[in-house]
């Protein structure tokens, strides 16, 4: 016998509403004694969602969509969509995703999407960066994940990477370093948000920041890391002075690697001589490193989380920029 909204609501003693808004994510408010409740009753019974009939009743499917911009590719993919998919399955949704790149435009991918009637869509980059959004799209898109809205006319969650980078330099400081380089990652939002948060804990410690040594990564103006690597050559010459460096703050896991075997060229050990730190938490970087790693963790598995609660409130909040605290991780190269 197949099993309705109706009898779990004649079970539970209440409207067929708040039913469904127990079982769906509808718009009905009720306690969360009373929305667990329903829910034991309906698997108590073998209730089993009708999602063409709830797909033609609600005029969308239990799906959650996402604009991919170039996020295929990245390595922190998984924490991103493992973050939303974990919000999105705890209120009985799914997400899938579609790859914006080479000729599809915003526009095609959601025209795409809206075939499978989501019930809301974001947009998710690879890295930290602004888009603008066409603006008859930015009502359609319900958060940017990773990445900012240029207009500011949608909710965007981004990874604070000045307060990270504040964060990771009071480490050092703490550990007693003070004369610290920092090699960066030339022309990304990101590396110009955490040269700020590195001069200001300098500035902060008692330090000039303004005469801190930062030194970009690559020989080109915007970061890649297929460019050619100037890490060496800067490592050579901090090392070739009298006022040798006590640490090296690096743009990601992947120069802070290029960092320690140039340190061993110049006969340096870490942490001893010269503490090692970055940004990103590429575990299979991070950890392997010898020493390990001290790295600050990209929050996209927080970004995902709370990019799936707002996805389904039931009511939309004001347009809000808000930034997502990195994770320090301490390991032995500082």
């Amino acid at each position: 016998m197949t099993i309705s909204l109706n009898d779990i609501a004649e079970r539970a003693g209440v409207s067929v509403k708040t039913v469904s808004g127990a079982l769906h994510g509808g718009s009905a408010r009720m306690s969360d004694d009373t929305r667990l409740r329903i829910r034991e009753i309906a698997e108590e019974l073998g209730y089993v969602t009708n999602f063409a009939a709830r797909s033609m009743r609600q005029g969308w499917m239990p799906l959650i969509g996402v604009i991919a911009d170039e996020l295929v590719t990245s390595p922190f993919a998984t924490g991103i969509i493992g973050g939303l998919d974990s919000g999105a399955r705890a209120s009985d949704m799914a997400v899938f995703a579609m790859t914006l790149s080479g000729r599809r435009t915003v526009a095609s991918v959601l025209e795409e999407m809206h075939r499978f009637r989501p019930r809301a869509v974001a947009y998710a980059a690879m890295y930290h960066k602004r888009v603008e959004l066409p603006a008859e799209f930015a009502e359609t898109v319900g958060v940017m994940i990773n990445c900012r809205e240029a207009n500011d006319r949608v909710t965007s969650l981004v990874p604070d990477e000045a307060g990270a980078a504040l964060e990771m330099t009071n480490y050092l400081l703490n550990a007693g370093r003070r004369n610290i380089a920092y090699i960066n990652l030339p022309g990304l939002l990101a590396s110009e948000l955490r040269e700020i948060g590195f001069r200001q804990a300098l500035d902060q410690g008692g330090f000039n920041g303004a005469n801190a040594t930062v030194l970009p990564a690559v020989n080109r103006a915007i970061y890649s890391d297929r460019a050619q690597s100037l890490v060496h050559s800067h490592v050579q010459q901090l090392m070739s002075v009298p006022q040798r460096p006590d640490a090296i703050l690096c743009g990601n896991d992947r120069v802070a690697m290029e960092v320690y075997a140039a340190l061993r060229r110049c006969g340096a050990t870490i942490p001893d001589d010269v503490a090692v730190a970055s940004f990103d938490n590429q575990v299979e970087i991070a950890s392997r490193l010898d020493p390990p790693l001290t790295t600050m963790a990209l929050p996209h598995r927080a970004m995902g989380r709370k990019a799936a609660q707002i996805l389904l409130a039931e009511d939309r909040a004001p347009v809000e920029v808000k930034k997502i605290p990195f994770r320090l991780v301490e390991r032995l190269s500082v």
